[in-house]
């Protein structure tokens, strides 16, 4: 299919593409490489981010939990928008979303959704299971 279907200038199987390429480059942790993804600016839960806020804000996670690993379970596009139901896991080495490390792994539901504009993410919004993260490391 070589028209745009999705009005936000790629086709449903080229923003596919475009978000496991997303999906790879955290795990990668080529995260120097968001301006390929995102928008100098995009909104976060409804909240202006600069890029570089955003870049910053994956490293800490990585930090905190560096085997973090990102694993799509379900991905949805329709029009411009993108929506994924992920699995992480990872073992938190140092506090994380305001959870002391114990030396236990973590696995988790993560569900995110994007909007697309002019070939990058402009809109996101995520949600992370942190009851089931903060009952793994007490457990």
């Amino acid at each position: 299919m070589s028209t745009n279907a999705t009005g936000s200038g790629m086709t449903t199987q080229e923003l596919r593409d475009f978000y496991l390429r997303y999906v790879e480059l955290a795990n990668k942790r080529e995260f120097d490489s968001m301006a390929d993804f995102a928008h100098e600016e995009v909104i976060m839960n409804g909240t202006p981010v600069k890029m570089a806020d955003m870049v910053a804000e994956f490293y800490k996670h990585v930090d905190a939990v560096p085997d973090l690993h990102w694993e799509i379970q379900e991905l949805i596009v329709e029009g411009d928008r993108v929506a994924a139901r992920l699995i992480d896991t990872g073992t938190p080495v140092q506090e994380w979303n305001g959870l002391a490390p114990t030396g236990k792994s973590v696995r988790f539901a993560e569900t995110a959704f994007y909007q697309i504009q002019d070939g990058k993410f402009k809109h996101m919004w995520y949600l992370m299971d942190a009851d089931t993260v903060r009952r793994q490391l007490a457990a």
